[in-house]
């Protein structure tokens, strides 16, 4: 959770890193997921800190927010998603109030990570999770660390794995021993000091 500055600095860069992006600031006629990313950032930040200046700025950032949203076809509530948020494509992704995803998601388009039975506990996901396109994660289950979920799985019962497995099918099950890391892109370059470490959330 973003509460001062410093920790809003490191969540933007790590969305950055995750998303690819080698420059400074989103392109004029490009770039809407990284404006959507950075927007949902400040709005976090300004929801969290509080205060007279920062109210006003929620409701100015509240509105952006809002329309980057409706037009991107993305219904994903603020506090939901650990640093290194990388959202591939457009196309509707809903979660619910109450998930909790780790570090480092990679999700694509198509995705529902949902409650049921009129419970407002959603996933609780780990760190360094892929999410395949179409795949839906409903109710109060928990995906562990370093897990791909495949397309158009349906998970609806806890995946644990202790060093990371991929899951697919309807329901989903285990399918293979292979881990997220041929997925999360900056698993594949080399780490320098500006690159985010895997599972760490920020200070």
């Amino acid at each position: 959770m973003i509460t001062s500055k410093q920790e809003l600095k490191y969540y933007l860069e790590c969305d950055k890193k995750a998303l690819g992006i080698n420059y400074k600031r989103p392109r004029m006629f490009t770039d809407e997921i990284w404006r959507y990313q950075r927007s949902l950032r400040w709005l976090e930040y300004y929801t969290n800190v509080g205060g007279r200046k920062n109210f006003i700025m929620k409701v100015i950032e509240k509105l952006r927010f809002h329309n980057l949203s409706m037009k991107l076809g993305f219904s994903i509530p603020i506090n939901t998603f650990g640093p290194g948020l990388a959202i591939v494509h457009y196309g509707t992704i809903v979660v619910a109030k109450g998930a909790t995803i780790g570090a480092n998601c990679r999700i694509h388009e198509g995705v529902t990570i949902g409650a049921t039975n009129g419970s407002s506990r959603a996933a609780t996901i780990g760190d360094n999770v892929f999410i395949g396109s179409g795949a839906k994660i409903i109710g109060d289950v928990t995906i562990s660390s370093n897990v791909a979920v495949a397309a158009n799985a349906v998970v609806v019962n806890d995946i644990i794995c202790e060093n990371g497995c991929t899951v697919g099918g309807v329901p989903a099950k285990i399918i293979s021993s292979n881990n997220s890391s041929q997925n999360i892109y900056f698993l594949r370059n080399e780490n320098t000091s500006d690159t985010p470490f895997l599972g760490r959330r920020g200070r």
